[in-house]
């Protein structure tokens, strides 16, 4: 199943690599990637993963990561099935 996420980073040179370590450790395929710079200097990441897995078990782990700000599924594959997750 293909999964569109969205994410909002602190600008730290390392966040991208964090990002991407955990997707391919939770057994996700980066499909399409894609990284803007915000007007207050944080990075918005659009990326679509693929798995036959359930998409929560990547979206609780980024949100685990210090510097992910914001984590949504926003192209579920099913719409009662969307998450969220944040970090305080």
């Amino acid at each position: 199943m293909m999964h569109s996420i969205e994410l909002l980073l602190s600008p730290q040179p390392e966040v991208l690599e964090r990002v991407l370590r955990v997707t391919r450790h939770r057994g996700f395929t980066i499909i399409e990637l894609n990284m803007t710079v915000t007007e207050s200097g944080e990075f918005k990441v659009n990326f679509t993963v693929n798995s036959d897995r359930v998409i929560e078990l990547l979206t609780h782990q980024l949100g685990k990561l210090f510097d992910v700000i914001n984590c949504q599924v926003v192209m579920p594959s099913k719409p009662q099935t969307a998450s969220t997750c944040a970090t305080a």
